[in-house]
């Protein structure tokens, strides 16, 4: 298996975690198809990473469970901002060094602020992106909270 950058950094940072790799549906990139591949019963577990630009121009992070919708009026509250929203998919790389379907809150070229839905409390473990396109981390939700700097709030719909 691929070792990613992301996956590198946990292990610096000494946190469990357990790397699954999964074939790639181009088609598919939702978390909800990728949970069903990875026969994880239910997909509240699994998070995907968001990154969006509020209107005084900050850019954040947000990490919610893969069948939900980022609520970006709770987004932009919780960032101390008045709106909020997606930055296009072009935009990624260049920003985050993450593609589509690969991004990971875990090791993106800058430190944006971080926000990870507070239902990530319910799990013992849950999973996201180890940084590339079929490759997941499964991880205890606080020690990848502390080292991203995210803070637990209430973000979906």
């Amino acid at each position: 298996m691929t070792k990613t950058n992301a996956m590198r950094l946990l292990e610096e940072a000494k946190i469990p975690f357990t790397a699954e790799a999964y074939p790639v549906d181009e088609d598919d990139l939702s978390g909800v198809h990728t949970a069903e591949i990875l026969g994880i019963e239910d997909p509240g577990c699994m998070f995907k990473t968001l990154v969006t630009k509020g209107s005084r121009g900050g850019y954040f992070v947000f990490c919610i469970p893969v069948a939900e919708e980022l609520d970006l009026k709770k987004a932009a509250k919780a960032a101390g901002d008045k709106n909020m929203e997606l930055i296009p998919v072009k935009e990624l790389l260049g920003l985050t060094g993450y593609i589509r379907g690969g991004c990971s809150p875990v090791g993106m070229k800058k430190k944006f602020p971080t926000f990870i839905d507070e239902t990530c409390i319910l799990w013992d473990e849950i999973a996201v992106s180890a940084g590339a396109r079929g490759h997941q981390m499964i991880l205890p939700p606080l020690p990848l909270a502390a080292l991203v700097g995210a803070k637990e709030v209430d973000l979906i719909q």
